[in-house]
């Protein structure tokens, strides 16, 4: 649980854009290509710039976030994966390097701690990284804490290669293009899958009156009215809105708040709710409708890792609130129901046996004298691993000539690569998010064990699980 929760506070923490993206700054990192008027920016017309290449490096930034600085505000005693982190990027690169780098160039990591509470000083960061030195080739984030316009910012304004976790609707990835790709699925078409799944499933449509309770970030409410609810009018649905302040420096506004959009959902005779909104306000949420004895279905989804984020909320001390409630996911957080959905030692999928075999090897024990038999699915280490090396398979297609413009073609290229968060990664010239498939899932309480969660790899019971209720299906065409 402690591994979930904190990975979600790591996303939520940086996820607060500010209502308008930044125009591309001039200055002698310009983009040496000019976008159309209209569409996203292809591959094709992406820079040749070699900045932050050389004949024997390739810069790369790993932006890694604290949440030190949050102990008190939030109520974390402090942050036990940050240092699991930086050991889990220096050991994947240190592996790439170790074999020959990429074409005989090594990756040199460029580790960098950011305040997510300071969005002046993420800022700062990111034009210190495209514009500042030393030069960076690319950034990179595992775990998906770089949010929002910081993505942007690195993206479309420094046109520096970015692959992240955290994802929002296509019109991001449009105005980052050709520069920002996504290993997170891209939220219209989870949105677009959660709404058929929704109608199917008899929660939405007919007499069932739907609630949405939408963050008022910029990415929230372009994600609400460009695509949720257009998708909801398609099916014949009209939804009870309710908008809440989601600005992780609003933490007062959003408490007071909650309980009145809860009372607003509850009054008009909402029967289901979907979370259009980040960790942080999912929270006090559930805390409101515990107070006011309240339980609607809820439609939860990979939207803000919002159902990942409830696994962690289960079950203290959400029980009544999350036990058995459902959700849509990409990711392959507890497997499947039997044996056969997985390949490999262990329990684990192509994608984690990958890097859990040399990491193991490397560290049979931590220092508490725990085995590290076992990796979380979802957890800092694998999401790294991912990253990294989902970045060295493209930055091998590009090919001697590493460019801006050679990288992100291979990346295009890039299909059926072995994840570990989601099972397949595959991407297009027009498809710049990883995610192929998704699955239906329930969220199940397994104090006292049952065998509706299946064991661990290592033989334990889980205290909590996904249990399937319908397999892996392809998503939703964007």
């Amino acid at each position: 649980m402690v591994g979930v929760v904190v990975v979600g506070v790591g996303v939520w923490v940086a996820a607060a854009p500010s209502t308008t993206s930044h125009p591309a700054s001039a200055g002698p990192h310009a983009p040496t290509t000019t976008r159309p008027a209209s569409g996203p920016a292809g591959v094709d017309q992406a820079s040749t710039s070699s900045r932050g290449v050389t004949t024997g490096a390739i810069n790369v930034v790993f932006p890694v976030v604290s949440l030190n600085s949050l102990a008190g505000q939030e109520g974390f005693a402090s942050d036990p994966e940050y240092s699991e982190q930086t050991t889990a990027i220096d050991f994947y690169v240190g592996l790439i390097n170790k074999s020959g780098g990429i074409h005989g160039r090594r990756i040199d990591p460029i580790i960098a701690s950011f305040d997510p509470t300071n969005e002046a000083s993420m800022r700062a960061l990111c034009k210190t990284w495209t514009e500042g030195s030393p030069a960076a080739f690319a950034v990179l984030d595992g775990i998906g804490a770089w949010t929002g316009d910081n993505q942007l910012c690195v993206a479309q304004e420094g046109t520096t290669p970015f692959i992240g976790q955290w994802s929002t609707v296509t019109a991001w990835t449009d105005q980052g293009s050709p520069y920002l790709w996504w290993t997170g699925p891209d939220q219209a078409v989870i949105l677009q899958a959660v709404v058929d799944w929704g109608v199917r499933s008899g929660m939405v449509g007919g007499t069932k009156k739907l609630g949405i309770i939408a963050g008022d970030r910029a990415s929230d409410q372009l994600a609400l009215t460009s695509y949720l609810l257009p998708d909801l009018k398609r099916a014949g649905v009209t939804p009870v809105v309710a908008t809440i302040a989601s600005d992780p420096s609003q933490t007062a506004t959003t408490n007071t708040q909650a309980p009145l959009v809860v009372q607003q959902l509850r009054s008009s005779g909402v029967t289901a709710v979907l979370p259009l909104i980040p960790f942080n306000v999912f929270y006090p949420v559930l805390q409101a409708e515990t107070a006011q004895q309240w339980y609607p279905r809820l439609l939860l989804s990979d939207y803000e890792q919002g159902i990942e984020s409830a696994l962690g909320l289960l079950p203290i001390p959400y029980e009544a609130a999350l036990d058995g409630q459902q959700g849509l996911t990409t990711e392959t957080l507890g497997g499947g129901t039997t044996p056969s959905d997985y390949t490999g030692p262990k329990g684990y999928d192509t994608g984690v046996q990958t890097c859990w075999a040399p990491w193991h090897a490397a560290y049979p024990q931590i220092p508490s004298g725990a085995t590290t038999d076992f990796l979380e699915e979802q957890g800092p280490v694998v999401s790294w691993c991912q990253v990294i090396h989902l970045f060295a398979a493209a930055a091998e297609g590009a090919g001697p000539d590493l460019n801006r413009r050679t990288f992100v073609t291979a990346l295009s290229r890039v299909t059926d690569f072995p994840g570990t968060v989601t099972p397949v990664l595959s991407f297009g010239p027009h498809k710049r998010y990883g995610p192929t498939q998704f699955k239906i899932v329930k969220l199940h309480n397994n104090v006292p064990p049952s065998p509706q969660c299946q064991l661990t790899s290592q033989g334990i019971a889980q205290g909590t699980c996904w249990v399937t209720v319908a397999p892996f299906a392809p998503l939703p065409s964007p």
